[in-house]
């Protein structure tokens, strides 16, 4: 057992139950279940059954069926964790965008736009991680942190620096989160002590695709990650684009952020019809590229990135916090685009999925003010989709976690809304969708009890209460 920052990260509750308990291989969670799944943006199994092996992959999901049965059903009688009333399950927040290196300045820094806020405060912070001590330091309070607010997954920049990349893989080796870790790309437009040279760019982030490879952790994930068109030449993305075929590894980069990107990105590459047009010419496009904030897409831009399967990730926090815009999530997920939720540290200021989430509501809101009557705004529904399996099917990995389907790694948070210290009240006659809600809109990771990544429990918030 292990405590970081007042979190016990432990394999076996106060009641002596684990997830790693061997009955037969299979441990059952019964109880309320939410999930999202392709037809429904919420699900809510009242009396569910959840088996889990001891590889972390979900065996069984039911609901309304009895524990007699059930034994019946698979020939011997499991250890069964039964939640209480205050509990519910529900799947690991994804993350489909997030900054590592710009942790330090979360909460901090947000009054400028997005060209500015860049040199002024982002470049002058990432230059630190050539020291590999700075970084196993902020790293191991980013994964922590992230970890503890219910991200199970995230999909993290890092910075130029491989040494630093790479201890960002070790911290989300060790505390056991699912990631993609990229080391960032840049050989123009930068600062002097902030560029690399082409080559150097992408001999080293070969050999960092290699070296996270051969560790074989599932969790862990190369991304190759150009910080942005304005930032490579054409030269370093089509490189880039190379190695993503050569090693079927996803990629990440932003897009359409802001006004005076777009024009920029117009500016220096006169020889491309658009900004999509630029990375996809490159290599750049699968269906495993997400693409972070993508608020100016024209017709053409999301065209193109339904048919090649581009994924975008959501970054309401950030787009209002440095004013970048507002992105209309409803008319792209209309469109056909793959959409989930980012929290895009530290332009972002909070590192929570909660946060995101509740942005992308308000965000969707404040777009319908200005349309037609039947506009329809985000539910909080289909936000909490978009929190979940959305991310998922953006990471390319909603074959894998996303929801509690049978084949899927379990990949869950343990919610209780009358967890010691919760700020939540509930009534008797709130029903589950109103606990739900009220989780979603004003829970915090006081109620965050639980976090389980392919089956093993990371963090414990109820231990040593």
């Amino acid at each position: 057992m292990q405590r970081n920052n007042g979190v016990m990260y432990s394999n076996r509750d106060a009641d002596g139950f684990s997830p790693n308990d061997d009955h037969h291989g299979v441990s059952v969670y019964r109880g309320t279940v939410v999930h999202a799944t392709k037809d429904k943006p919420m699900e809510v199994l009242r009396n569910g059954l959840i088996g889990v092996d001891a590889s972390g992959k979900i065996v069984f999901v039911k609901d309304d069926a009895s524990l007699e049965d059930l034994s019946l059903e698979i020939g011997f009688t499991p250890a069964v964790r039964n939640l209480t009333d205050s509990q519910f399950l529900i799947p690991g927040f994804v993350d489909t965008h997030i900054h590592a290196p710009q942790y330090p300045n979360t909460g901090t820094k947000v009054d400028l736009p997005l060209l500015e806020w860049l040199h002024a405060y982002t470049f002058p912070l990432e230059t630190k991680y050539k020291d590999v001590k700075f970084a196993r330091d902020v790293y191991g309070k980013v994964v922590e942190r992230t970890l503890s607010y219910g991200t199970t997954t995230a999909c993290y920049f890092a910075t130029i620096h491989k040494g630093a990349t790479m201890a960002l893989c070790d911290a989300a080796d060790s505390h056991g989160q699912r990631a993609y870790v990229g080391k960032v790309n840049t050989d123009q437009n930068s600062p002097e002590d902030y560029l690399e040279r082409t080559e150097d760019s992408l001999r080293l982030t070969e050999e960092f695709i290699e070296e996270v490879l051969d560790r074989k952790n599932p969790l862990v994930t190369p991304v190759v990650t150009p910080r942005y068109a304005p930032s490579c030449t054409p030269e370093l993305m089509a490189g880039l684009g190379k190695l993503v075929q050569k090693y079927d590894v996803p990629l990440q980069s932003h897009l359409c952020e802001s006004l005076a990107e777009v024009k920029l990105v117009s500016q220096l590459f006169p020889q491309f019809g658009s900004y999509t047009d630029v990375y996809d010419k490159c290599g750049l496009f699968t269906n495993k590229t997400v693409m972070a904030h993508c608020v100016y897409l024209t017709e053409f831009d999301v065209s193109l990135m339904k048919e090649r399967g581009v994924g975008v990730s959501h970054c309401p926090n950030s787009n209002l916090s440095i004013c970048s815009g507002l992105m209309d999530a409803r008319t792209w997920l209309n469109k056909g685009l793959k959409v989930g939720l980012g929290t895009d540290v530290s332009g972002g200021y909070h590192p929570s999925m909660l946060d995101a989430l509740r942005l992308a509501i308000h965000t969707s809101n404040a777009i319908s003010i200005q349309r037609p009557a039947d506009y329809r705004p985000l539910s909080y529904q289909e936000a909490f989709r978009l929190a979940t399996l959305g991310g998922a099917e953006v990471m390319a990995l909603d074959d894998t976690i996303g929801n509690f389907e049978v084949g899927k790694d379990f990949d869950a948070l343990l919610i209780d809304m009358k967890s010691s210290g919760s700020r939540v009240d509930t009534f008797d006659f709130d029903s589950i969708e109103d606990i739900v809600q009220k989780f979603l809109f004003t829970g915090d990771d006081r109620n965050i009890q639980e976090v389980y990544v392919c089956g093993r429990k990371v963090v414990d918030h109820g231990q040593g209460q």
